[in-house]
């Protein structure tokens, strides 16, 4: 219970707030971000970063993560790093205003659709990232180099059995299940207007069964779920009290809870099929700190960063080869290359469209069930 509490308090310290990281360690770390690479583009990068001397991230993972990635990245290269934990949808919303004028540098974290309709729209600037040798494939890029993967996560179903155990019903296995009236007011989605996992799950149901058929499945889901959270880890997180009985989302998020202690969480990947979020992380276009957030690329692909992850919550499969991958997903038997060969390019050209066509299809824009807080 304690470290259920500990987590809540953390979570709430750092929501929504523009905070420096690493602030009392810049002296003794400015040594260790100024030893040569043995790499001379890389070393004028740093050396670039470093007289500009600052760096500003929107986050879209877990707060923890962030913070720790930005700890690290301040700690290496002793450039002053603050963040700020927005969801993909309120990031995307938020440089679109902006429009070339972006009050930060880089972009972390959440799928890469919202980052990939943002590079449509000429809001992200490409760059070549020298560490980019180190993903997997070139699937977990951007061609152009707008976007780079940093982590993968399997979209999927997840429960809380003592409840539907108390209201004798079966555990759902796949994602027509969900319709079945027995689970009315019982089901958890995130709102597309604000959550990039949303957006992901729409481009999922379109590929996999075309538009017509994809907006029909989401009117009469509508009809069971009792709330739209603002983020995407949202439903995850309220599953294991029981307030949430039946959620949509990342199962990474649902093994985070159950490594809390909620050993009451089952999930499952659907067996009809589903599709894996490429987190990734990008420029803005207009950086005031282009260097710096150069730099951050290169950073993000690697151990140093991305194995961050695993050591505060978060249990996505990681996307390099000289990354070690978190032990605790191993048991639970998730194997992202079980998915369908998702289509970036019709989810970057189509995303904005298919989420209209959602708010048409079940006519409830306006809902008091979609939060945005």
């Amino acid at each position: 219970m304690k470290s259920k509490i500990l987590a809540a308090l953390l979570a709430g310290a750092m929501m929504f707030s523009l905070v420096a990281c690493g602030s009392s360690n810049t002296n003794q770390t400015q040594s260790s971000g100024s030893s040569s690479t043995g790499n001379s583009q890389m070393d004028e990068l740093v050396a670039a970063a470093k007289k500009e001397g600052e760096l500003v991230v929107y986050g879209s993972c877990e707060d923890p993560y962030i913070a720790a990635a930005c700890q690290k990245f301040e700690a290496t290269y002793g450039i002053k790093t603050s963040w700020q934990r927005l969801t993909g949808g309120e990031v995307q919303a938020k440089v679109e205003e902006e429009n070339g004028n972006p009050s930060a540098d880089v972009w972390f974290g959440g799928t890469s659709d919202p980052q990939a309709i943002c590079a449509s729209e000429g809001l992200l600037e490409a760059y070549e990232a020298m560490n980019a040798k180190n993903l997997v494939s070139e699937k977990f890029r951007d061609a152009n180099g707008y976007w780079y993967g940093i982590y993968r996560g399997v979209l999927g179903i997840f429960y809380n059995k003592d409840e539907l155990d108390r209201l004798g019903l079966a555990y759902p296995t796949d994602w027509n299940d969900l319709l079945d009236a027995k689970y009315k007011g019982l089901i958890w989605f995130s709102n597309p207007n604000t959550a990039s996992t949303a957006k992901l799950t729409i481009n999922t149901f379109v590929q996999m069964r075309g538009l017509d058929a994809a907006m029909e499945y989401f009117t009469q889901l509508d009809k069971n779920v009792a709330q739209y959270t603002k983020s995407g880890g949202g439903p995850s997180k309220s599953v294991g009290s029981g307030e949430c009985v039946i959620g949509i989302g990342f199962l990474h998020d649902a093994i985070y809870q159950i490594t809390q202690g909620y050993d009451n969480i089952g999930m499952c990947v659907p067996s009809s099929g589903t599709s894996c979020e490429i987190g990734a992380t990008s420029i803005f276009k207009g950086a005031k700190h282009p260097n710096a957030a150069k730099l951050w690329i290169e950073f993000a692909l690697t151990p140093d960063c991305v194995e961050r992850a695993a050591e505060t919550g978060s249990y996505q499969f990681l996307v390099l080869s000289n990354a070690k991958q978190p032990d605790v997903v191993a048991k639970f038997n998730l194997n992202p290359d079980n998915t369908i060969d998702y289509n970036f390019a019709d989810a970057k050209a189509n995303t904005k469209t298919y989420v209209e066509n959602f708010f048409k299809a079940i006519g409830a824009a306006a809902d008091s069930r979609f939060k945005t807080e």
